[in-house]
């Protein structure tokens, strides 16, 4: 009873968890902010390894990057957790979600990109589907199921439209709404990815949603050379910084503080993400972050 057809409805829950949805009803109203940078000294190494193996379809940084998400989330169950009309629930699955520009130019559309994630994925499955779902969306033609409801809505008149668009919204909130409208939506994703780095920007934060369930959103800012301090001295090293927004509702700042340093130890040591996303890290490794 009170399970959605995505999440499992959490009842034995501490008591400030299950007080926390009443005093902050609204996810926007719940931000809490991290950043860190990268070092991509061992990832660079690792994608050219990589490339030089396989040149067709060439690993990127991207790709490094949404499988350390998905392997911190396999192993942080608290990570999937999200809060919708003030109750707390866990994910059947961990999935991820991004917005793929057709075009680089003003008018280039812009459709979305749905990561169904499974627990014994490797990095090579993950660039595998990525690889299959670039190639269906480059196509000029294709549109998202999400984005086509959207555009369907968008042709009736506002007359009928609104209410409709309301109604569904109010389902929505409700947890009632039929699983096709929101298939691809990355808004019911467990990690949606901004990759800013990709338009030549730097890094910043994106605001999570009160629609959905999404409770983690990662900005990629661009590649460059960036201060680091080592042995009493400043150096530079090619890096990238990650912007992470979460709800903080669904865990404490102790738990996602070893979480986020999980996943930047997974992208130090890329070759990890060879092994299945549910493999546990060594013992000592863990006690160590």
């Amino acid at each position: 009873m009170g399970d959605r057809f995505d999440g499992k409805y959490l009842k034995n829950i501490d008591s400030m968890h299950f007080i926390m949805p009443f005093m902050y009803p609204n996810r926007c109203d719940n931000e809490a902010f991290f950043s860190f940078k990268i070092d991509l000294t061992a990832v660079n190494e690792y994608i050219n390894k990589r490339n030089a193996e396989n040149p067709e379809y060439k690993y990127n940084l991207f790709q490094c990057i949404i499988a350390a998400a998905l392997k911190t989330i396999t192993l942080r169950s608290k990570l999937s957790i999200f809060i919708h009309d003030r109750k707390m629930y866990k994910r059947n699955e961990v999935s991820a979600a991004f917005t793929v520009k057709q075009e680089f130019s003003d008018d280039g559309g812009e459709v979305l990109a749905f990561i169904h994630s499974k627990p014994d994925w490797t990095i090579d499955d993950l660039h595998n589907e990525i690889h299959r779902q670039l190639l269906k969306l480059k196509n000029k033609s294709y549109v998202d199921e999400s984005t086509g409801i959207m555009d369907k809505f968008n042709q009736l008149p506002k007359f009928i439209s609104r209410p409709i668009v309301s109604a569904i919204c109010h389902l929505e909130k409700k947890g009632m709404i039929l699983p096709a409208l929101v298939e691809t939506d990355p808004y019911h994703s467990t990690v949606n990815f901004a990759n800013l780095g990709s338009i030549g920007l730097p890094s910043g934060y994106h605001h999570l949603t009160n629609w959905g369930t999404t409770s983690m959103f990662i900005v990629i800012g661009k590649a460059d050379r960036m201060p680091f301090y080592e042995n009493d001295q400043v150096v530079f090293k090619d890096a990238v910084e990650l912007n992470i927004t979460m709800d903080e509702r669904i865990a404490d700042g102790f738990y996602f503080s070893k979480s986020m340093k999980m996943m930047q130890y997974f992208l130090q040591h890329p070759e990890l993400l060879e092994h299945p996303f549910n493999e546990k890290m060594d013992d000592e490794v863990y006690r160590n972050l």
